[in-house]
């Protein structure tokens, strides 16, 4: 009994992992010299259902492996192997698999030879000084970077401290002062073009017109007219207009208090104006900062 199941386990093995026309390992020589290159090819007699396997060596190294061809019912793999160290290899056992079924190839062996030098033959040379490798530009280029930000630094400083500062002194508007009555006619227009009266803004429009007036007084006459109440003004006017220092009539400075008295009473009062009466006070005020001078003084030399 015992030895027909030891039979029985023989043919099983020999059916599954014993060597079999279906599977095949070749080589074109077992002998090569250091780096030399062979071919190995594993080939099987059937197209389906085959895994082929991963092909794994010791001592030897695989340089490239081709495509699985299909040959007449047949598929071939080829690899290219070589081995750079002296001895015998083998090239294992491998395993591939037919419908699930596991089949062997055959075990090869490889000599790999040294190749012998001939050193009576070999021309000696002397040994070299090292050469130094050429300059690249990752030699310099933290160099150049620097260089690069500091320019930059430099560049942006002066711009922004001489260039823009000239610029900025070119563009500003360069501004006159208006003489006072220059500026009391001008003013007096601007005025006219707020339309304030027209609006309803009759107590705004006397206050800016009899500032406009105390304000040439001031600057025109040297007189504190903005800081005097309507009647202390007038006669500073008087005084000055007594003692001559002044170029006016009479008539003018009753002119100006009459339409201060106007504007207060606008002011304080709530008087309402007609449109003509505004229009004419208007009027007055330009004919009033026209007639208001400061005396000419004159030399003895052009009275001579």
């Amino acid at each position: 009994m015992k030895r027909k199941f030891y039979y029985i386990l023989f043919l099983f093995s020999a059916v599954v992992f014993g060597q079999n026309p279906k599977v095949k390992a070749q080589i074109e020589t077992s002998n090569i010299r250091i780096g030399e290159q062979f071919n190995l090819r594993i080939s099987v007699n059937e197209t389906e259902n085959v895994i082929l396997p991963k092909l794994e060596l010791k001592g030897l190294e695989i340089i490239d492996s081709a495509k699985v061809d299909t040959l007449q019912n047949m598929l071939i793999q080829k690899y290219i192997i070589t081995g750079f160290d002296s001895g015998s290899f083998y090239i294992p056992q491998q395993q591939v698999f037919i419908r699930n079924q596991a089949y062997l190839t055959d075990s090869l062996l490889i000599n790999v030879a040294t190749v012998e030098i001939d050193t009576t033959k070999v021309k000696k040379y002397p040994i070299k000084s090292i050469k130094k490798e050429p300059y690249t530009f990752d030699d310099f280029k933290v160099y150049i970077y620097l260089l690069l930000a500091a320019l930059a630094i430099i560049a942006f400083w002066i711009y922004w401290f001489v260039i823009r500062k000239r610029k900025i002194e070119e563009e500003e508007p360069t501004y006159r002062l208006l003489e006072p009555y220059e500026e009391a006619m001008f003013k007096l227009n601007e005025l006219d073009e707020k339309l304030l009266w027209q609006n309803n803004k009759v107590k705004q429009y006397y206050s800016e017109l009899t500032e406009i007036i105390r304000n040439y007084i001031e600057r025109e006459l040297k007189l504190p007219a903005l800081e005097k109440t309507s009647d202390e003004v007038i006669e500073m006017l008087r005084d000055f207009n007594d003692a001559e220092s002044i170029e006016t009539t009479k008539e003018n400075i009753e002119k100006l208090r009459d339409l201060f008295r106007e504007a207060d009473l606008v002011k304080f009062a709530k008087s309402k104006p007609l449109a003509p009466e505004i229009e004419e006070d208007r009027k007055d005020a330009e004919v009033i900062i026209h007639n208001l001078k400061p005396k000419v003084k004159v030399n003895d030399d052009e009275l001579e």
